[in-house]
């Protein structure tokens, strides 16, 4: 009796490797138009000079956030917290409209990415040269093109993990550390990590991000609906492929394949929505390419709705089915946290101040009979000039205050300021008696900010 044939199952297939051909057109432009506008953006930023500092710095050991004109404190926590849910609301109404918009134009993997394939193309070549040069053998040509690639892959990361530290701690302090290397210990860490993630993902893992290791690929399904914006292909209209002249009946689809070759996830679109399809139209683009040469209308790839292919809506139909209640709600709630967030910020008192009882010492009474309470207050000018403000208590009589009454503060200072208050024996009630310290700026009046406390009497 012959034994059971043993079939063995592959759980991994190996990866192959995707040569994206460089792409043409509309689409092409706008998301370099992207790459410029987002790059001189983060580049750019950590230079900018803003009240003699850097504009845009976020000082962890000071616990400071400078944001242009703007400083916040750790007790500012709320605004980072609605600036991350605005952006997510932001992500989901894009996606809601014209799904992986985000991913395929601005997404930080694609702009690297882009960025990388434009010096792997500069230095080895278009698809079929590259193609070409890795199945060479080792030769000097191959050995000086291959780490010509690398060695600028890793300048440019290595500016970008600089450029990313420079948010945290002064880009000119960097600069001036960089001349002798004398970073750190989380300097080193974050310029070498960050530098480190940014030549990995865009030189090496580039579409396996996107495909695996992205949780965005895996839930976007639940923000589309078939009215969301994707890439299509008018399966009508090109349907039975064949080779241009080959067979008369055949659709507009001359199986040319630039649509899989341009793609940089390696997918057919043709095949239909696949969660690997990161919406940057390079096929678009390549396939209107094609449709002009052999004198065919464009769009037989382009960006549509699953209920316009399946309706036939025009472009003006497809717009005003834009406005629909995912849409409406989505905006509504952007809307409305943006403005809380402009007008709370537009009433901040750049003031702040916390009225903290010395537990260690109660009312307790003092010569004359007077009953005296210690207390420190927690001062913080986030202006960025220097203030000198005036202390002031009140809520019951006789009440005083018998430390200085003025502190000046330097800009963007915090400071713990001791202050003693005494009221005349028989003032207020035996226990607890509710006070109110006010704290205003002597050259600016609106810095002003009243906090309650407790005066206690002691009850013998």
């Amino acid at each position: 009796m012959n034994a059971p044939e043993v079939k063995v199952i592959k759980m991994y297939a190996p990866r192959e490797e995707i040569y994206p051909r460089e792409a043409k057109g509309r689409y092409a432009t706008i998301r370099w138009l992207c790459v410029w506008a987002t790059q001189l953006a983060f580049y750019g930023l950590p230079w900018l000079v803003w009240n003699d500092r850097q504009a845009l710095l976020f000082d962890l050991g000071a616990r400071k956030f400078y944001i242009f004109g703007l400083v916040l404190w750790p007790q500012d926590f709320i605004y980072l917290a609605a600036l991350l849910i605005i952006c997510a609301y932001l992500l989901f109404l894009a996606t809601a409209i014209a799904g992986r918009v985000w991913c395929g134009f601005s997404c930080p993997q694609t702009v690297y990415t882009e960025i990388f394939l434009w010096i792997e193309r500069k230095i080895e070549g278009p698809r079929s040269a590259r193609m070409a040069l890795d199945k060479q053998g080792p030769s000097l040509k191959k050995f000086t093109k291959k780490t010509s690639k690398h060695l600028i892959w890793g300048a440019v990361a290595l500016w970008t993990g600089f450029t990313f530290v420079g948010y945290f701690t002064p880009i000119k302090t960097l600069v001036t550390a960089v001349q002798t290397l004398d970073f750190g210990p989380w300097e080193w860490f974050w310029v070498l990590f960050y530098s480190f993630a940014t030549y990995g993902n865009a030189g090496w893992l580039r579409e396996q991000v996107c495909k695996y290791m992205c949780p965005y690929a895996r839930f976007q399904s639940s923000m589309f609906d078939r009215d969301s914006l994707i890439i299509t292909y008018d399966a009508k209209r090109g349907e039975p492929r064949a080779p241009l002249g080959k067979n008369p009946d055949s659709g507009s689809c001359i199986d040319c394949s630039l649509c899989v070759q341009v793609c940089p996830t390696g997918i057919d679109i043709r095949n239909g929505l696949q969660y690997e399809c990161i919406g940057c139209a390079a096929c678009v683009d390549a396939c209107n390419t094609v449709m002009d040469k052999i004198k065919q209308p464009r769009g037989l790839i382009r960006y549509s709705t699953e209920m316009a292919m399946e309706k036939g809506y025009d472009s003006a139909q497809i717009r005003k089915r834009t406005l629909r209640p995912r849409v409406l709600i989505y905006t509504s709630i952007l809307g409305l946290i943006v403005a809380a967030v402009c007008l709370t910020l537009y009433v901040r008192t750049p003031l702040k101040v916390d009225v903290i009882r010395d537990r260690g010492s109660m009312g307790r009474e003092v010569e004359d009979g007077m009953i005296e309470n210690v207390y420190r207050l927690q001062v913080m000018n986030t202006t960025e000039q220097a203030h000198t403000f005036r202390i002031k208590v009140s809520g019951m009589d006789t009440l005083t205050l018998t430390t200085a009454e003025e502190v000046t503060l330097q800009a963007t200072e915090t400071r713990a300021v001791p202050i003693r208050m005494r009221a005349a024996h028989g003032a207020g009630v035996k226990g607890s008696n509710k006070i109110q310290v006010e704290v205003t700026a002597v050259d600016d009046p609106s810095l002003h900010v009243r906090e309650n406390a407790v005066f206690i009497v002691p009850r013998r």
